[in-house]
């Protein structure tokens, strides 16, 4: 994970994974997606639970 930061943004991810971050909104508001955390008022992601959620939805339909 060198040169990535351990939390990523919203956006960050929306890029990384090609999807609109409204979707990501959505995802999070039917409890879907990758697990996220509360920063204050902010949304963030770990890039580990990133990896764990890719890997566990590999070749899902």
């Amino acid at each position: 994970m060198e040169g990535r930061r351990a939390l990523a943004t919203p956006a960050e991810l929306a890029e990384y994974l090609g999807v609109p971050e409204a979707t990501l909104a959505q995802w999070r508001y039917h409890g879907k997606g990758p697990r996220w955390i509360k920063v204050g008022r902010h949304c963030r992601y770990r890039w580990s639970e990133i990896d764990v959620w890719l890997d566990e939805n590999a070749g899902a339909v």
